[in-house]
């Protein structure tokens, strides 16, 4: 036990000792691997940290070696605002931030551009980020919360034989009761009207460790499917609590922060048939054998339990990790290859990013991810979505396919709430250079 808690110590603290040299690109990870939702953190951190080895054992990007540190936030936004103040500075200027929460996402956004630090929120955070224009440097990449729910009425209507059907269907959404959860509401609500399905909202106040009110709800209303928009220990009781309540799994469909083995596994059979949505396709990848291989074999890898390798939290870490990557790459072949980039310049890789199917087989992760294209008018550079299904023992994909959702609806969401928040802020919309 004592070299069990030795191990979770260091994989908590390790960052950028020893590491940081001025020549590095040094980069802030607000990190959480302690509390209710450590399971979430040190997966998605782990694999960020693990691709940035592969990096750094192969020379770094165009000689330039990448350094990092964390910051203990135990996903709390005060504490989260207080990590970002303290890293942003460190090792002549952080270059890019990702805090994992939308909390903490909302509580820095505003010092952003002030402070000239770009902020990945990698399907989370604000949605009407997208809008390049008024959120400079904010990136909502892949799929943000608003393109997730709209693919989720997208998929629920193509599973019911037509969009048509979806009229006169209950649909309830169980919901984290915080920003995160409230985010998708202005989607499900339209989405609701036009397609003619009722939309019932029930909260569940934050872990969601007692949800037997909830539940009695939802079996009173008996809908046709419940959207379970949950985190951390929320899900795996929410999972366990449908069986007892005669619920099938097979009509759940859960966030993508509620759809990883660390739902699952604890709910046991429960979870089996349990669908959730995805923005990676599960799956073994060439870039993940050379990450067992380069990384944890060389005694560099980040995980305490190597069998985490691949599993969700874990892939989606080495997707943020290779979509930094490639933005430093970008900005390099603009302001000077085989140069650490400044924050302004990171803003701009971010901006124009481009990995394509080719790039991402490169990379050996084709696949991994939907193709990501970037610009001013569009900080997330995708919308597409996946569904998974838990089989007993692993997540499958039961979209061959990227599901996209009603862009059209989205885009004039993020264009009405992005002018608002401008006008409130008294930013004059506008392409950086």
């Amino acid at each position: 036990m004592k070299h069990v808690k030795i191990a979770l110590l260091t994989a908590a603290l390790c960052g950028a000792f020893g590491t940081a040299l001025a020549a590095d690109q040094f980069v802030a990870l607000p990190s959480y691997r302690v509390g209710p939702y450590a399971a979430g953190g040190s997966g998605f951190y782990g694999g960020m940290i693990d691709y940035f080895n592969l990096v750094n054992a192969a020379g770094g990007v165009n000689g330039v070696k990448i350094s990092w540190e964390e910051c203990e936030t135990e996903y709390n936004p005060s504490r989260g605002i207080e990590c970002y103040e303290r890293l942003k500075t460190k090792s002549g200027g952080a270059t890019a931030v990702e805090p994992l929460s939308t909390g903490i996402a909302y509580g820095v956004l505003d010092r952003l551009a002030a402070d000239k630090v770009p902020m990945t929120t990698l399907g989370y955070g604000r949605s009407d980020a997208a809008n390049g224009k008024v959120f400079p440097y904010v990136f909502p990449l892949i799929t943000s919360y608003w393109n997730q729910a709209a693919g989720m009425v997208r998929y629920l209507g193509e599973k019911a034989g037509g969009m048509e059907k979806l009229k006169g269907k209950k649909i309830v959404h169980l919901y984290h009761d915080s920003a995160f959860g409230k985010e998708p509401l202005p989607v499900l609500e339209a989405e609701a009207a036009k397609w003619g399905f009722e939309l019932i909202k029930i909260p569940v106040a934050p872990p969601g460790s007692e949800q037997q009110s909830q539940w009695l709800q939802i079996r009173q209303a008996n809908p046709d499917h419940v959207i379970l928009w949950g985190w951390g220990v929320m899900n795996s009781v929410a999972i366990k609590t449908a069986q007892r309540n005669g619920f099938p799994r097979e009509k759940m469909l859960g966030v993508w922060w509620a759809g990883s083995e660390e739902d699952t596994v604890p709910a046991g059979d429960a979870a089996k048939g349990y669908t959730a949505m995805t923005y990676n396709t599960p799956g073994n990848y060439p870039l993940l054998d050379e990450i067992r291989k380069k990384v944890y074999d060389a005694g560099k890898g980040n995980l305490v339990d190597r069998n985490r390798i691949g599993h969700i939290y874990h892939l989606r870490g080495v997707t943020a990790g290779i979509l930094w990557v490639e933005a430093m790459r970008k900005a390099q072949e603009k302001f000077g290859k085989g140069k650490p980039v400044n924050g302004e310049q990171m803003r701009w890789g971010l901006e124009n990013l481009d990995i394509s199917e080719a790039r991402q087989k490169e990379l050996g992760a084709l696949g991994m991810f939907p193709p990501v294209k970037t610009s001013c008018d569009d900080h997330e550079g995708s919308g597409a979505v996946k569904v998974q299904q838990w089989d007993g023992n692993k997540w499958v994909a039961i979209t061959p396919n990227w599901v996209i959702g009603d862009k059209a609806l989205t885009k004039k969401l993020i264009d009405e709430s992005s002018a608002k928040y401008a006008a409130e802020k008294k930013i004059t919309p506008a392409c950086q250079k």
